[in-house]
């Protein structure tokens, strides 16, 4: 998963949430596709632009020698590299991975803002919370860990939000809407660079709707169910599964939860 990173220890407690839920400060970026796009919106461009995208997809997921790209293609993908590689956007963090840009957008959210992700949130967080035996708290702090507070979400082509919540990525099942994002793994202790494919949503319900569907359906994350009000518990569990590449994803799940919570870790 892509994950908004948190510095530990640069969470101010919330304003009246005691009782009331992205990798080291909060992160996501808008789209490395958007910032490409320049805001073109007549129907010949879209419709050409998302059919690119579709083509630097199936290149991304099938590796350098799995696909050809057309001359357009390449552009396309060459863009993407130099938007991430140029710094011109917060670098997204997948599998919740570390990023630098993320900590500095965590950090410079404010608590009145951290109060008003919580207060939009954690409604949605309830039902999928109930399928999977966790509180709505935890999964409201997995979504603010992935997203940084909601200050950066990954955006579609056009700028608008995915309502990904946590940062869930398009593999070959997914059917639906694919927005493409620079994002950064942590492999073998190393932060990399990478481009990834991540599912876009119809509404923020959905999102959370399908992560209870994808952590209750894997066999990796039966260990994610049933924690209950233990971050700490359902995040190493994750980890374990494979959902994230942060190390220390588990830990900073719990620093949120933990000021969502009213408490400390």
């Amino acid at each position: 998963m892509r994950n908004a990173d948190f510095r530990m220890g640069d969470f101010p407690a919330l304003p009246g949430s005691a009782g009331g839920t992205a990798s080291t400060g909060a992160v996501r970026m808008a789209s490395a596709s958007s910032a490409v796009t320049g805001g073109a919106d007549t129907p010949r461009f879209g419709a050409l632009y998302q059919q690119l995208q579709r083509e630097v997809t199936r290149y991304i997921e099938q590796g350098e020698g799995g696909a050809s790209l057309s001359p357009e293609g390449a552009w396309h993908r060459q863009q993407l590299q130099g938007a991430f590689s140029s710094g011109t956007e917060a670098s997204r963090t997948s599998g919740a991975a570390v990023t630098a840009s993320g900590a500095d957008a965590a950090s410079a959210a404010s608590p009145a803002q951290q109060q008003a992700f919580v207060e939009q949130v954690l409604p949605l967080a309830r039902e999928a919370a109930g399928r999977l035996g966790v509180s709505p708290e935890v999964l409201t702090a997995q979504a603010a860990l992935e997203t940084g507070w909601g200050r950066a979400p990954i955006r579609r082509a056009d700028g608008a939000s995915t309502h990904n919540f946590f940062g869930i990525k398009a593999g070959g099942s997914w059917t639906g809407e694919v927005a493409m994002a620079a994002t950064t793994e942590v492999e073998d202790g190393t932060a990399v660079a990478r481009q990834a494919a991540f599912r876009a949503y119809a509404s923020p319900a959905q999102s959370f709707q399908d992560l209870a569907s994808l952590i209750s359906s894997s066999q990796r994350y039966q260990g994610a169910l049933g924690t209950g009000a233990d971050a700490r518990a359902y995040g190493q569990a994750l980890q374990r599964g494979g959902y994230a590449t942060d190390p220390d994803y588990a830990d900073k799940l719990a620093r949120v939860a933990a000021r969502i919570q009213g408490g400390t870790p």
